[in-house]
């Protein structure tokens, strides 16, 4: 269950309710969203007031998760495309717009690209180009990996709700986190040979490894250089 509330300083903010939750805690999605999260029977005033006294830390909060991911001139994007900055005196306000393969940030004078709200801007076409390149590339490339190791599933789901690269369910869905094509591909096989596994073995047992190093030997290896890296757009 979901509620809208808003706060003076910190905006909008989204509250979870949890049916374990014994306090109101803050935390940053993977789209780096403030979430909160709280007890199911809390009045919303008292979340309110809670989430005031807090501000602190959700403000830092959002600073680390701006340091984690800045975007940049000439930065490359997935697969195809790249971040190009535009100096302009023709607007007054900032504007991004995804032309061709092309993520083009018009930024008038005494703007910069590193300006929070820029930076949001941003974010929010990066996701949509990953999203169009995940698509394109991700089902088409498990369905591959599967007809070679002979997997079975019922379908692929893409998100970015996770903080998790992918996940497996009981009944035969994997979902692919949409950052996976941030990566580079022998991380993206690696992920994906790792939830084929998952359609025969729901654990991380002994045998799941093993499946999973036959279809990728130096998955130990890529297994360390993931851990080093996070699905935060």
């Amino acid at each position: 269950m979901k509620t809208l509330i808003h706060d003076a300083v910190l905006g909008d903010l989204k509250v979870r309710r949890h049916p374990f939750a014994k306090h109101v805690s803050v935390s940053i999605a993977s789209q780096g969203q403030l979430v909160v999260v709280a007890p199911l029977r809390m009045p919303l005033v008292l979340v309110r007031h809670r989430v005031a006294a807090m501000r602190n830390i959700a403000q830092q909060l959002l600073v680390r998760h701006a340091a984690l991911v800045q975007y940049r001139d000439k930065q490359l994007i997935g697969r195809s495309h790249k971040i190009v900055v535009v100096p302009t005196q023709m607007v007054d306000q900032p504007s991004v717009s995804v032309e061709r393969s092309t993520i083009l940030v018009c930024l008038p004078p005494e703007h910069q690209i590193t300006t929070p709200s820029v930076q949001k801007m941003i974010r929010e076409h990066v996701r949509t180009v990953l999203r169009k390149e995940a698509k394109m590339y991700l089902p088409q490339r498990l369905a591959l990996l599967a007809k070679h190791g002979g997997f079975h599933y019922q379908r692929v789901r893409l998100q970015h709700a996770s903080s998790r690269w992918g996940s497996c369910s009981s009944n035969g869905t994997i979902s692919l986190n949409i950052a996976l094509m941030l990566l580079p591909d022998e991380l993206i096989d690696y992920v994906l040979v790792h939830e084929l596994c998952h359609t025969r073995q729901m654990n991380h047992s002994s045998a799941f490894w093993r499946c999973v190093e036959r279809y990728d030997p130096n998955y130990k290896h890529h297994r360390t250089q993931l851990r080093q890296k996070t699905p935060v757009i």
